[in-house]
């Protein structure tokens, strides 16, 4: 019996130790996506304060909202999606200030049900998509994002132009944001998620989908996307 114990309580402290390295691989995740965010957002809205710009003073108020999600909004492990959704409206409006009538957006959401996810990973696919579809592109530029979100499942497709289809840059796993929401994704969701990579000549679209129900339960989100409204 008391070997059985002993053995028992291995087990637990095994357990234990595993959470905390989990929590702690999370905040060192986050930790390198956030300053990385940051640093892009807040060249944005220099190069507007250095062209004198009137509309700083409003980006500066939208980055406010963001840092404030950022620093209280983000650190509960899952977050009304509403909320994520707010922070990206925030995100699009600044880049919509630097580009002005250039930049297009079609943004469609589709929600039967306010879910909650971990935090931020809309962000990170948001701005790769800013990121590898707006850098050095002349003219007009459209980027496309399609939430949908139901009782037992959530997705989002973010679809954006590729300025060079000779550069190799944007592959499955570019630069550290992808990177960091793939290993997110492994530690918070594991074996109930799908992000799909997919780069063609003339445009790249990632797309996440979330299992949020019973992980033994299948779940066809093909059928599901071809009944959605919009």
């Amino acid at each position: 019996v008391k070997m059985l114990m002993d053995q028992y309580k291995l087990r637990e402290h095994y357990l234990m130790l595993e959470k905390e390295r989990s929590g702690a691989e999370l905040q060192y995740l986050k930790a390198q996506l956030n300053p990385h965010f940051l640093f892009n957002t807040l060249n944005n809205i220099y190069s507007l304060s250095i062209s004198g710009s009137p509309a700083t003073s409003t980006s500066i108020a939208r980055m406010a909202g963001i840092l404030d999600h950022i620093l209280y909004g983000s650190q509960a492990s899952e977050v009304p999606l509403s909320e994520e959704i707010k922070v990206l409206d925030n995100y699009i409006e600044l880049e919509r200030l630097r580009y002005d009538d250039r930049l297009h957006i079609r943004f469609d959401v589709d929600i039967m049900e306010d879910v909650r996810i971990a935090p931020l990973m809309l962000l990170t696919l948001v701005e790769n998509a800013f990121k590898h579809g707006t850098s050095g592109t002349i003219g007009d530029l459209t980027i496309e994002i399609d939430i949908k979100a139901r009782p037992d499942f959530f997705m989002i497709r973010v679809k954006n132009p590729r300025c060079d289809p000779s550069d190799n840059e944007q592959k499955a796993s570019p630069g550290i944001g992808l990177q960091n929401l793939r290993k997110q994704l492994e530690l918070i969701y594991p074996d109930r998620h799908n992000i799909d990579i997919r780069p063609s000549v003339l445009a790249f679209t990632a797309e996440l989908t979330i299992h949020l129900g019973n992980p033994g339960k299948k779940i066809s989100y093909e059928s599901e996307m071809s009944t959605g409204r919009r």
